[in-house]
């Protein structure tokens, strides 16, 4: 039997033949595509200004700067996310305040934000874990009470909404990314959201090296920028995948319906939340109950990939890496955060499977759980 991958992008004919054609034609930066790309996303936002862009990452860094986080500042996060939602705060010179989670959503907790505001902090970047948006009333009522700017990381929430309207379509700043895992991509890339036309020329600038074209041939630089621009190439990718985004969601939803339809409740492993109105199902994620295992995490991964099963972390808490350490984060900070994020797995979850598919993995999960419970 095929190995069946925790993810798998699907590409049709078409969108292959659009990337040739492209090729063929001798623009392959940005361009015409970016410019319809950024249109038809701009378009899916209420009309709210798009900038395609080289990586989600690219759109935090972009928003940072938007902003004005400055060193010294204090920005307001998520530990359980990749790790990019916080490089991208210590890049700026500030400072990331993690807030723990809630256990059973997986996102931050609301409620504990506001204890976690001083006068330092300018900004919080909530995390839409696996696709679930985090609840933005709830959000922008903490915000607008304190007077902080919101970066939405919505880099795995393409296509997910909140109270019926598209993530991205509403509120401050948000960062997509179109990474090759995500629901759509352009192999590598992502955009960002504005709130309104007032920070198009600046977000402009710092998307290219913060250059000003004049008429006559001429520029004028007034701003660092950076090197954040998206291709044609990954642009005409995107194009197809927008042509299918919505059968995209439609199928990744039926996918999950699926798995809590056959997934073993007994085996003790805590599933996602049901939620099917808000949710673009990026990812279908369980908790493994190590504490009740006689293997480890990595020991079941092994033993699913034997089966042909692909299984993938996202994520390890953040401030327990390294880097976050030597800013004086430690164990025991974010119980939660650390719990799910010792124990949390993905399994496959992408638009080329089908109901037997889902079957097989949850028969496997079956499979190597009984041999695993002490």
């Amino acid at each position: 039997m095929d190995f069946l991958p925790f993810t798998r992008p699907t590409l049709d004919e078409a969108t292959i033949a659009d990337v040739a054609a492209v090729l063929r034609s001798g623009w392959i930066t940005s361009g015409p595509k970016v410019q319809a790309f950024e249109a038809q996303l701009s378009e899916m936002m209420a009309g709210r200004p798009v900038r395609a862009l080289n990586s989600g990452t690219g759109a935090l860094e972009i928003a940072l700067r938007l902003i004005d986080i400055q060193p010294g500042d204090e920005v307001i996060t998520t530990p359980l996310s990749w790790v990019a939602t916080a490089n991208v705060i210590v890049l700026a010179g500030a400072r990331p305040v993690f807030v723990d989670i809630d256990p059973v959503t997986r996102n931050i907790d609301l409620n504990l934000i506001e204890a976690a505001i001083t006068p330092r902090t300018r900004a919080i970047i909530p995390v839409d874990l696996a696709g679930l948006p985090v609840d933005r009333d709830r959000l922008y009522a903490i915000a607008n009470a304190h007077q902080l700017r919101v970066i939405e990381d919505a880099a795995q929430s393409f296509g997910a909404s909140w109270q019926g309207k598209p993530i991205g379509s509403f509120g401050d700043l948000v960062a997509f990314s179109f990474h090759a895992n995500k629901n759509l991509t352009t192999g590598e890339g992502g955009c960002i959201v504005l709130p309104d036309a007032s920070q198009i020329a600046l977000c402009d600038k710092l998307r290219l090296q913060g250059v000003v074209r004049h008429p006559d041939g001429g520029m004028e630089v007034d701003v660092a920028g950076g090197k954040y621009n998206l291709t044609d190439i990954a642009a005409a990718i995107g194009l197809g995948q927008l042509r299918h985004i919505e059968e995209f969601t439609l199928h990744r939803r039926a996918l999950a319906w699926h798995y809590f339809d056959f997934f073993n409740t007994e085996l003790g492993c805590e599933l996602p939340p049901e939620n099917f109105d808000d949710s673009n199902w990026h990812m279908f994620q369980i908790v493994l109950p190590l504490d009740k295992m006689t293997i480890s995490r990595g020991e079941f991964i092994a033993r699913m990939k034997a089966l042909g099963i692909g299984v993938g972390v996202h994520y390890p808490p953040i401030h327990l890496f390294a880097l976050y350490r030597g800013l004086g984060f430690t164990d025991g900070q974010f119980p939660h955060a650390e719990r799910v994020g010792a124990g949390i797995v993905s399994l496959p979850l992408f638009p080329g499977m089908d109901e037997d598919d889902v079957e097989r993995v949850c028969a496997a999960v079956s499979e190597v759980m009984r041999g695993a419970l002490a």
